[in-house]
């Protein structure tokens, strides 16, 4: 027994080899996710977001990571709109929408249909290597309610929908979760006064939320967020009322969590704990030991993360409009002329590994 319908899996380059084709096909995972080292050309890109649609007997879910800034997945193909931290000091919500919105024109061109963006993190440690550098809209989080609200409006109304990240609060993170899993001591009263405010202000404008791998051991002290059903469950779900959300882990090939778990016990950690997805972006030769292990997992505990990812298929999820090239340039001016009023802050220390996938 297999159940593939409750995985997000990466693949290996710019085309589909034949093993994978074979894999998705019998698999059936609930989508994709695409990272540099898949896109090449925008009409390449357009070939293999086509050819991963064909593939499936349901619209499945196309992502990609497109935040702005150093975190932009098209970066070899198209100018990269500015980063979160620059739009916020700008201070201009028309600039802000037009990064949303062209953010989406974009994306849409090349056949994605779902952001894993805004990041809606407070910068608690703007100086702490913890793969947020040059990621966040700020640490107030009206501000954050503010501006990341204003840009995914604006894209979601290209038709992309979005993804908050990385709940519930990333940004309390002392290290990256690329290597290792953070450990905050953070108490839920805490994250409730700061962190969880932007996810609840903006909760009818989300589409999905992305849980970030850091340990709260003041909250849950045998599990990370992304497989803690105290977290998840109940604070997110029961507490906070995001019960319709489409509700996903963070990529589960990620030190914090494949240092510490086998894949197999990961996943169904992760489903258990109130996740619809469990994400794996890199290893996906292992993607068929993680759907027997959903498969084993009672009904009961799969049952409802079936019927979301159902449901945020038929809502959410949109097809692309046919290629245009003419479309794609001018899209591509568009990006080029807004980022040129823009100037970025150049890293001075190694970047985080989400910077170069």
């Amino acid at each position: 027994m297999i159940d593939g319908a409750l995985l997000l899996l990466g693949l290996s380059g710019p085309q589909l080899t034949p093993e994978e084709a074979a894999l998705f096909r019998r698999l059936q995972p609930a989508g994709y996710i695409l990272f540099t080292r898949n896109i090449v050309s925008p009409q390449q890109t357009r070939n293999l977001t086509d050819d991963l649609r064909s593939l499936s007997t349901d619209l499945p879910i196309i992502a990609i990571d497109q935040e702005g800034g150093r975190v932009t997945r098209t970066r070899q193909i198209a100018p990269a709109a500015p980063s979160a931290p620059a739009l916020a000091a700008c201070r201009d919500m028309r600039k802000i929408a037009a990064a949303g919105t062209l953010t989406g024109d974009l994306l849409q061109m090349l056949g994605f249909n779902l952001n894993f963006a805004p990041v809606l993190d407070l910068d608690h440690f703007p100086a702490q290597q913890n793969a947020l550098r040059g990621r966040c809209w700020g640490r107030d989080p009206q501000r954050v309610i503010d501006y990341a609200g204003q840009w995914n409006r604006s894209m979601r109304r290209r038709l992309i929908a979005g993804c908050a990240k990385h709940f519930p609060a990333g940004g309390r993170a002392l290290a990256d979760p690329h290597h290792d899993l953070p450990s905050s001591p953070a108490t839920l009263e805490e994250l409730l006064r700061e962190d969880v405010i932007p996810y609840t202000a903006l909760m009818p404008e989300l589409d999905a939320i992305m849980i970030g791998h850091v340990e709260f051991p003041n909250i849950d002290a045998d599990f990370p967020a992304s497989l803690s059903p105290r977290i998840v469950r109940r604070l997110l779900r029961d507490q906070l009322g995001f019960d319709e959300h489409l509700v996903l882990t963070d990529d589960l090939d990620m030190g914090a969590i494949v240092s510490r778990y086998g894949r197999g016990e990961d996943v169904k950690l992760a489903i258990h704990a109130g996740n619809d997805l469990a994400m794996i972006c890199h290893r996906t030769d292992t993607a068929a030991a993680a759907a027997r292990a959903i498969a084993s997992l009672p009904r009961s505990v799969t049952a409802e993360a079936h019927e979301r990812v159902a449901r945020f298929r038929v809502k959410k999820l949109h097809p692309p409009p046919a290629w245009s090239a003419s479309q794609w340039m001018a899209t591509c001016a568009a990006l080029a002329d807004l980022a040129a009023g823009f100037v970025e802050t150049v890293e001075s220390t190694p970047a985080s590994p989400v910077a170069e996938y």
